[in-house]
């Protein structure tokens, strides 16, 4: 595996709803997503392809589930790479109800 990027720039789009991770001036990878009360649905993350490899996709996962827990936001990990990267880092598992852990296999 290749160490993760330093350079890598994490911003909210709101208006796309979406968090971005630029490198330079391009981007990089998004995760998406619907805000509710009281949650964050993850919906879709995607590092494009010239950025695969470089730690963008982790990155932005730890930035996304931070911040959810920083604004006190449930997550619901529909997207299927964030739901992993918490199996992967269980320090996470707290941000995902009992009942929606059960239902994404957390």
């Amino acid at each position: 595996m290749t160490a993760p990027t330093t350079d890598i720039a994490l911003t909210d789009d709101t208006a796309k709803h979406r968090y971005e991770a630029h490198i330079g001036n391009e981007l990089a990878g998004y995760a998406e997503y619907n805000l509710l009360t009281d949650a964050i649905m993850f919906t879709h993350t995607e590092v494009l392809s010239a950025f695969e490899g470089k730690g963008v996709g982790s990155t932005l996962a730890k930035h996304v589930l931070d911040d959810a827990r920083a604004r006190k936001l449930h997550v619901i990990p529909v997207c299927q790479f964030i739901a992993g990267y918490i199996r992967k880092h269980r320090d996470y598992v707290d941000l995902v109800r009992e009942d929606i852990q059960r239902a994404f296999k957390i």
